[in-house]
């Protein structure tokens, strides 16, 4: 694609890395084929391709954002299929990013737009601000019927019928391997996931430490940054962002790590990319160093040989998480995990599209986001499974709401299977009581 930016745009480094994006697509259209929002709407202004031609239009111009071109951006739900697809390599997450960033800076949105967004940054990113928020939801939720705006209506929704109980192991602690120690590693905790569901880090510190991992919780880590980061905050995503790196760095300069664990995709997608959003920054050796050993969780039982299991009578359907299986590019792992375990794993029809929850995407996009989970849990119920595996905590959320199914994280599934307790999911009252490592 040819390009006309002034030598004046192209010393920002934002513009000419979206200047060396642009150059590489072809315009051949392989894009449109896998991407959720064209298969669903048909517009070719919500595929890549539309998309990439509005941006390069806004950003070329140096105008600020309009209503049309916002309105499809808003509706791209980052899944990164484009990229898996693209026979040019054409690095679409960092473009849009860079987009989504250039909108918030250049567009005024209506007010009531910019007070959700507004609040939304500042609620899910903070475990105790979304627990509060989550039991007012709770006590809502019977009248989200009445609420004029189908946003605030997937607002209440989204509410759990169960807000489980802080886990203290996600308290700043190090919990030791048993057995001879083979890993050292940093736990990322995370933010909405210790939220909504804390049966997942449980069953990763259990999980890591019995394959001879020892697990750090650092001092000072939180929210990865992807949710404000989606939404072109840059100051408010790098802020937390930051401190994670620092936390990290700490550890790595002390008694080292081999690798920082994480357990939801969504956040290591954005994780792995620290050394490009801080590349001219002064944390942006930090930055690198910490991107550099960022492991999704898969990837590290992969090197802790997890151990062959005995047939498990259980059939799982292994839905994979976009931030996965494009973001990352880890397609195989989690399967192959399971499999060892002992467990018959099946896959959906069409396993590269979207469920629909992609961070705040379902809260924001609710319409779309509803088509998508309901495509979704279909492919999956028609495998007729016993129980769903995902890897990351927005799709469980998002798909566990469209189906009776129980839905579960990889990682319980392969505790479960290596000595731990039978993930609360799996037990028709939804109680279990699980011990607390120490």
């Amino acid at each position: 694609m040819q390009t006309h930016f002034t030598e004046t745009q192209l010393q920002d480094a934002a513009t000419a890395r979206s200047n060396e994006i642009l150059r590489t697509c072809v315009h051949c259209g392989f894009c449109t084929a896998t991407c959720p929002t064209y298969q669903v709407l048909g517009d070719e202004l919500d595929s890549p391709r539309g998309r990439i031609y509005l941006i390069k239009d806004m950003l070329e111009k140096g105008r600020p954002a309009d209503e049309k071109t916002v309105k499809h951006i808003d509706r791209c739900l980052s899944c990164l299929a484009c990229m898996t697809t693209c026979p040019s390599g054409v690095h679409y997450m960092h473009l849009v990013d860079h987009a989504r960033e250039y909108i918030e800076q250049t567009y005024q949105r209506p007010m009531f737009e910019r007070v959700l967004r507004w609040t939304l940054a500042q609620i899910l990113p903070y475990p105790t601000r979304f627990r509060l928020a989550l039991l007012g939801a709770k006590i809502g939720r019977p009248f989200a019927g009445l609420m004029p705006d189908a946003r605030l209506r997937a607002m209440l929704e989204m509410a759990p019928k169960q807000i489980p109980p802080v886990s203290r192991n996600d308290d700043p602690q190090v919990f030791p391997a048993q057995g001879p120690r083979k890993m050292r590693v940093a736990l990322m905790t995370g933010c909405a996931q210790r939220a909504l569901n804390t049966d997942i880090n449980d069953a990763t510190i259990r999980l890591l430490t019995r394959l001879g991992a020892e697990v750090v919780i650092a001092e000072g880590q939180g929210c990865c940054g992807a949710l404000t980061h989606h939404m072109g905050k840059t100051a408010e995503s790098h802020a937390t962002a930051a401190k994670n790196i620092r936390a990290w760095w700490h550890e790595m300069q002390g008694e080292g790590l081999d690798a920082v664990v994480i357990n939801t995709s969504g956040c290591g997608t954005t994780v792995k990319d620290y050394g490009h959003m801080f590349r001219n920054e002064k944390l942006a050796e930090e930055a690198k160093a910490v991107a550099a050993i960022a492991m999704d969780v898969s990837e590290v039982l992969m090197k802790l040989d997890l151990p062959q299991g005995a047939k498990q009578p259980l059939k799982v359907a292994y839905h994979a998480a976009c931030s996965l299986q494009h973001g990352q590019q880890i397609k195989t792992y989690p399967k192959d995990l399971l499999k060892r375990a002992g467990f018959e794993v099946v896959e959906p029809k069409d396993s590269h599209l979207c469920c629909g929850s992609a961070g705040t995407y379902n809260l924001m996009q609710p319409e779309i986001s509803k088509q998508l989970k309901a495509r979704k849990v279909q492919t999956l119920e028609a495998k007729a499974p016993d129980v769903i595996a995902a890897g990351n905590i927005g799709c469980m959320m998002q798909i566990g709401s469209g189906t009776d199914v129980p839905v579960v994280h990889t990682v319980e599934l392969l505790d479960w299977a290596t000595g731990g307790p039978r993930p609360p999911a799996l037990e028709r009252d939804g109680q279990l009581a699980v011990p607390i490592l120490r």
